[in-house]
């Protein structure tokens, strides 16, 4: 349950972070707190599924980072089409 807290908050932090990573065109504070919520929540999902785990909380911003910018990889490149 601790974890699951965790990773909302540092996918807060990782939604503002990714938003700051990415440039063009955004999704606004609260779509880019969203997605780096939900990639923060996917990427420490998947971690959690193979085995990985970070304890602290710069681990967890790093990760749900990298799945905040790839959340908005996904939803760029399907917005296109």
């Amino acid at each position: 349950m601790m974890n699951f807290v965790i990773w909302i908050i540092s996918g807060i932090i990782a939604g503002w972070l990714t938003g700051l990573v990415v440039r063009g065109r955004g999704f606004g504070i609260k779509g880019d707190l969203i997605v780096g919520l939900l990639g923060g929540l996917v990427a420490g999902a998947l971690l959690s599924f193979i085995g990985r785990f970070t304890f602290q909380l710069l681990g967890n911003v790093a990760v749900a980072v990298v799945g905040g910018v790839i959340l908005v990889a996904i939803i760029r490149f399907f917005r296109r089409k």
